[in-house]
């Protein structure tokens, strides 16, 4: 019987090297945005409906909807600062879409993995129309007692 994980055999390491380097040009994760904020490196776009924005975003972010992009981009971004984009969480594929929208227009660009679900789950702070809010990190996405998860 062959072993479903070597069915297919692993890229050659050269191979596999470029394809994580490439990753990492294209995605930023929950908590490297985190710990960056606030800065002028990069602007982070909620690409979410004003109903999901209402509902909670995370701090500083810039409200652009995906279906807005092409007519609104120029007058909300400057093209020489890069952008990550986000969405509801892994299960959207809304960043993506705002990605890829954003790069033909010219843009650098990264999409935010885990989007705003994993934003809360990992306990940073949001905003909704309400104010400021925390959530307790949950314990499977965030380490229980550190601010350094080892990754």
């Amino acid at each position: 019987m062959t072993n479903p994980v070597l069915r297919t055999a692993p890229a050659a390491p050269a191979e596999a090297a470029a394809h994580f380097r490439a990753s990492l040009a294209f995605h930023a994760d929950v908590s490297d945005v985190a710990a960056s904020l606030p800065t002028d490196a990069f602007v982070v776009l909620d690409t979410r409906s004003t109903e999901a924005w209402d509902q909670g975003h995370i701090p500083g972010a810039v409200h652009l909807p995906t279906a807005l992009i092409a007519e609104q981009a120029e007058r909300l971004l400057d093209r020489s600062v890069p952008v990550v984009t986000y969405c509801w969480g892994p299960g959207c594929n809304g960043a993506t879409r705002a990605a890829l929208a954003l790069a033909e227009l010219g843009y650098q660009v990264k999409e935010m993995l885990g989007g705003f679900e994993y934003w809360v789950r990992e306990g940073f702070e949001f905003e909704t129309w309400e104010g400021t809010e925390r959530r307790v990190p949950d314990p499977l996405t965030a380490p229980v007692g550190s601010d350094d998860c080892g990754c």
